[in-house]
């Protein structure tokens, strides 16, 4: 009996002592994960697998409903973790099918509480239901993105924090998911969405637009713009389907160049990232730009044929190609530029790359200031520089390696991290690579230095 009692002793002991390390295993997953710009966007602790979004909207009223399933697969032991969403009303939350405790954590934090627990290595879904007036937001720079009404509808982009604005996310670049999207709007309107159209149902005056994005795609490329548009469908060489959404008060002539653009950067970096293509032109005069949504671009007005390719560009550099933070925005932005620029060198008569770089050069008008690399904050992540002396700075590469290495350099770049994430410090890695010189000066001249370079 002494031993017996004496061993349940020490069980019991072990058990007080194993007790809060059990606890300690379970911790929350971060909220934010410490971008320079946005250091409050996405989330640690999981690993976003896929959405399920079915929305409902009703331009009359502006309310947007949404049931929105998120699969994940955690990547340490939660005993919490965050979504990044604004606003709503939420009338039903679950982790794998058990309602969960939340709570709001300043301006976009969803803090949620699941039990039982999750554990890592596990997949998990979060089940939500919700609606309300979505809210436009502001960013640093005021421009305006999100769900933003129009006259017969809304115009939805997000770059780079508006994706919370209308569904629960893990709104940072690197956790890219796959998305299936229904949006349900009046009979008569039409909602555009990533991916392939995979059917459209009318019942009760209520039409029901179903989208499937099986490619990799970040949270601010997704797009939900709907509205009275005329809707083609046409195809590539390739096959691949072009959906334009024009709408009627609005011209859309030049997205009818999408196959040839299509073709031509195909042939310059490499085969065409997704399964469709394609583009939608709004009425929405607020917001004054386009972007680049993964597979269909969205223009706020009738698009020259620069901002076309401007668009279809960034399915490669930045859609395909993703930056991991957005403080290295000039790998989407001067990219596309530079694009635009040689596809005018392919041109009959058309203006070369170079003799667009020294025209710019040699402008007063051009802005140098803050150099592309550090332009200082989000409040200039889309000022001029970005764009044009980010162009500038592929240039004058492709002068300093060679047009064959600069070929080589835009071939390899996209095929090994296609689907991926990129930094600057990869770029500079891989064009040392391909080149076979050493780099540093150049980069820190034409992407670090204020002013205009003066020599490189």
């Amino acid at each position: 009996m002494r031993i017996v009692r004496l061993l349940t002793a020490m069980s019991a002991l072990a058990l007080a002592f194993a007790a809060p390390a059990a606890a300690e295993r379970y911790t929350a997953g971060s909220a934010g994960l410490g971008d320079p710009y946005f250091p409050f966007a996405g989330n640690g602790g999981y690993d976003a697998l896929h959405y399920d979004l079915d929305l409902a909207y009703d331009d009359a009223t502006d309310v947007l409903e949404g049931h929105v399933v998120m699969t994940a697969m955690a990547t340490q032991d939660l005993d919490r973790f965050n979504l990044d969403f604004r606003a709503f009303d939420i009338t039903s939350l679950e982790v794998n099918g058990h309602a969960a405790r939340f709570i709001r954590d300043g301006e976009q934090e969803l803090v949620i509480t699941p039990r039982p627990k999750l554990k890592a290595g596990k997949a998990f879904t979060v089940e939500t239901t919700y609606a309300g007036i979505p809210p436009v937001i502001t960013d640093p720079d005021e421009s305006i993105e999100g769900w933003i009404p129009t006259s017969d509808g809304a115009f939805v982009v997000n770059e780079p924090q508006g994706s919370p604005g209308w569904f629960p996310v893990n709104d940072i670049p690197t956790d890219k998911a796959t998305y299936t999207i229904d949006v349900t709007v009046p009979e008569g309107r039409t909602a555009i969405s990533n991916g392939v159209l995979v059917e459209q149902v009318t019942a009760g005056g209520r039409t029901t637009w179903r989208w499937r994005e099986d490619n990799p795609m970040a949270s601010y490329l997704t797009t939900a713009t709907n509205g009275i548009f005329g809707l083609t469908v046409r195809e590539t060489a390739d096959g691949i389907p072009i959906y334009d959404a024009v709408d009627p008060t609005r011209s859309g002539a030049n997205l009818a160049r999408e196959p040839e653009i299509i073709a031509f950067l195909s042939g310059l970096v490499g085969p065409y990232p997704f399964d469709a293509a394609g583009g939608t032109v709004d009425a929405a005069p607020n917001v004054g730009y386009a972007l680049e949504s993964q597979t269909k671009a969205n223009y706020s007005s009738s698009p020259g044929l620069s901002t076309v390719v401007h668009e279809i560009a960034h399915q490669w550099f930045g859609n395909s190609v993703t930056l991991s933070t957005w403080d290295d925005i000039w790998l989407n932005e001067g990219f596309a530029r530079w694009s635009e620029w040689r596809w005018t060198e392919a041109q009959p008569g058309g203006r070369t790359a170079q003799q667009q770089f020294d025209i710019t050069y040699n402008s007063p008008n051009t802005v140098w200031t803050p150099p592309p690399g550090d332009v200082g904050g989000p409040e200039s992540m889309f000022s001029s520089p970005v764009y044009t002396r980010g162009a500038l700075t592929l240039q004058a590469l492709r002068q300093k390696i060679g047009e064959a290495s600069f070929t080589t350099l835009l071939r390899r770049w996209y095929a090994e991290n296609k689907d991926g994430n990129v930094t600057t410090a990869d770029f500079v890695a891989l064009s040392e690579d391909v080149s076979g010189q050493q780099l540093d000066a150049f980069f820190e001249t034409w992407l670090y230095t204020p002013d205009r370079p003066a020599s490189w």
